[in-house]
């Protein structure tokens, strides 16, 4: 039988991604926003291209992050060619025409603003009123002007609104506490596989659960849920898909109990990693935006919010399961052969891992920082030698990539004022705030089922902090509840095989169709919606207080 032939050829969608990334990096460059500044639209450029490359993958997501990196590097650092070099222009004032009335050069007003001189590199914007335009000056009145005082002579230079950084706050991101938080985490994960401690919690936890199908199925999601807290949701997918093939394999393949075997597995991973900051990278991302404007969110803190959610959804979707997918075997008997290994590295393992957790939960106790706790197992595990060279060298650096340059851009955005102008012209103060969280909520759960959660958080929060700390929100607008609820809605995006690796992961089964994941995903994403703005409303106010 002849194969179908492809209607596009391969190389058509990278051809395509790579000149949607260069017309995107290109506007910004040839057309003038109003309101932007000179490093706004060069960040606007780098924000627009990894935009394009990150939806549609022309080059590895984690490429697109270093090359965000570069590009900052060599556009908006202190020591690249734009701004190495470069001062304001200055303009002192002269006595006032009039009581608290001066004139200053037409090219120096920006409409209501105007733009004093703080240095050769730094400059603040104040609120004037013109009074009059007369031969190339305006006269301005502001109380906040007095003779001698320093102001930019013009409005449109490229370091007006923006103090440019050394090169070192970008190449930071590469290893910033977020990033060391999550390294520590997969070194744990790594360790755990190494030594069995996986298999072997899974088989230990398993066991109160029975041997009723569907009290099998809710014991393999909470114990996924469970690893996927500390976990990457990936690893612990194709781990415990490892667990539940044999299963699948001792029933009949037109039992829907394979269905529900092969779903609950990815659906547990992706909620269960909700539940603590290192359990997915947009969790981290929130706690990156939130760090940068001075608040802190400790381990225990996350967890107190997360779990009740996590738990709440856990449920639900085993219940949908069972509705959609009543299996038909009713009594199952599971085999799982484990032991705990006693030899020195395995009983060091356990040690670190079980410190570790416990001083990442109690942090609010201790005041230690989840990145600084996270430095121990880095430390211990490597010292000890329970993991080696060739263990390390397996660890996803890719992902640590991804996360880097995600935080790196949002850094951008928000110093330049690209955050703040891509909302701005946006009413959103007409809106109440419930309507401003499900907004949020949808757009990134939608977002989040065609792109990875990663990008879907790295584009939204920077957004949503933006519109926190300039007050375009309105009163009552929480910025901490707005970017969890952005994270957590990331996270429940489980509508197709791509939404996710670990959807991806459990389609490889060949135990389940597309339709099925859209089936149980959708519903679940849109009662998770619900339920986690209903917790933002009702439940988070009173635990962040």
């Amino acid at each position: 039988m002849r194969k179908k032939e492809k209607r596009f050829p391969d190389w058509t969608k990278t051809v395509v991604g790579l000149c949607l990334g260069l017309i995107g990096f290109m506007i910004p460059l040839f057309v003038h926003f109003d309101g932007l500044s000179f490093a706004g639209h060069l960040t606007l450029g780098i924000f627009l291209v990894a935009a394009s490359f990150w939806m549609l993958e022309p080059i590895p997501i984690y490429a697109t992050s270093m090359l965000v990196i570069f590009l900052q590097i060599v556009l908006l650092s202190t020591q690249g060619p734009l701004f190495q070099d470069s001062s304001l222009p200055e303009f002192q004032l002269e006595a006032a025409a009039q009581e608290q009335v001066w004139q200053v050069p037409d090219s120096a007003v920006d409409g209501n603003q105007l733009w004093l001189r703080k240095g050769a590199r730094s400059s603040e914007a104040i609120q004037i009123e013109v009074v009059e335009s007369e031969a190339g000056f305006t006269f301005v009145r502001s109380g906040e002007l007095s003779e001698g005082t320093a102001i930019v002579s013009d409005v449109n230079h490229k370091l007006v609104g923006y103090t440019p950084a050394s090169y070192t706050l970008f190449l930071g991101t590469l290893a910033s506490p977020i990033i060391i938080l999550f390294l520590g985490g997969f070194m744990l994960a790594a360790a755990a596989v190494k030594y069995n401690l996986d298999k072997n919690l899974t088989n230990v936890l398993l066991k109160p659960f029975g041997q009723k199908p569907m009290f099998i199925i809710l014991g393999l999601m909470l114990v996924t849920a469970v690893l996927s807290a500390f976990m990457s949701n990936t690893a612990t997918t194709a781990m415990m898909m490892t667990v539940a093939i044999p299963i699948a394999l001792q029933i009949d393949t037109k039992d829907k109990f394979r269905i529900i075997l092969a779903l609950s597995i990815p659906i547990a991973a992706n909620l269960g990693g909700m539940a603590t900051p290192i359990g997915t990278p947009p969790n981290a991302i929130v706690i990156s935006a939130l760090n940068q404007q001075g608040i802190q969110l400790a381990f225990g803190t996350w967890m107190l919010i997360a779990t009740p959610l996590v738990i709440v959804m856990l449920l639900a979707a085993w219940g949908l399961m069972r509705f959609f997918y009543p299996p038909t075997v009713t009594s199952f008997k599971l085999q799982l052969d484990s032991a705990f290994e006693k030899s020195p590295k395995a009983i060091i393992m356990y040690a670190v891992f079980a410190l570790t957790v416990l001083l990442w939960v109690t942090e609010a106790q201790h005041g230690i920082p989840s990145g600084m706790v996270a430095f121990l197992p880095i430390m211990a595990l490597t010292v000890s030698s329970v993991l080696e060279k060739e263990d390390i060298r397996k660890l996803p650096w890719e992902v640590l990539w991804l996360v880097a340059g995600g935080i790196s851009l949002g850094l951008s955005m928000e110093n330049t004022g690209l955050a703040v102008w891509l909302v701005s012209s946006i009413s959103w103060d007409v809106l109440p705030q419930i309507m401003l969280l499900l907004v949020f909520g949808f757009v990134a759960l939608m977002l989040s089922n065609f792109l990875s959660n990663t990008v879907t958080a790295t584009l939204l929060i920077p957004l949503a902090v933006s519109m926190g700390t300039s007050g375009i929100a309105g009163e009552g607008f929480s910025l901490v509840i707005s970017a969890v609820l952005i994270g957590m809605a990331c996270n429940m995006a489980m509508l197709l095989p791509i939404s996710t690796p670990p959807n991806a992961i459990a389609m490889s089964t060949g135990y389940i169709k597309t339709a099925d994941m859209v089936k149980i995903g959708g519903i679940i994403g849109i009662i998770g919606l619900f339920v986690a703005l209903a917790y933002a409303v009702l439940f988070w106010p009173a635990v962040l207080l």
